[in-house]
């Protein structure tokens, strides 16, 4: 039983592709006697033809990994792509040191670790890049100022 004219024809008037067609196997016999297109419509209609659905692509791979990386995981330099400044531009590098470090001087100036005028000098210091890091900052203050 060669049906191939049946499904290219079914293909056509469902709008499909011929691998969605599907034909009913209890009734191939009279989709085998169907010669014309008004014999598929009828077909289709009392559902010896059917569409099969469209196989979609499955988020289940990509919600799983997209938990991990908010565990901070798949972050490796495998994973990257941009270069170290286009993931995180110099400025906001730049915002979050400064931020620190004016945090630290503000909670050592409250503490009285400093004065006043050692805390306008290391200020200007930070804003001018001195300091690496907060831990530079802590040694310096250690070393030179007391």
């Amino acid at each position: 039983m060669d049906l191939k004219s049946q499904r290219r024809m079914a293909a056509d008037i469902m709008d499909v592709g011929e691998d969605r067609v599907w034909m009913n196997p209890d009734e191939l016999q009279q989709i085998d006697e169907a010669l014309t297109r008004k014999d598929i419509r009828n077909l289709i209609e009392g559902g010896a033809i059917q569409k099969r659905k469209v196989k979609g692509t499955s988020k289940g791979r990509a919600r799983k990994n997209k938990k991990q990386k908010e565990k901070g995981r798949r972050k490796g330099q495998g994973s990257r792509k941009g270069s170290r400044s286009a993931r995180k531009s110099d400025k906001d590098k730049w915002m979050e040191t400064i931020r620190a470090l004016r945090s630290d001087l503000k909670e050592m100036k409250e503490e009285e670790e400093i004065t006043n005028e050692q805390y306008r000098e290391l200020y200007k210091k930070a804003k001018g890049g001195f300091f690496r890091n907060r831990k530079h900052l802590h040694n310096y203050v250690e070393d030179e100022v007391k």
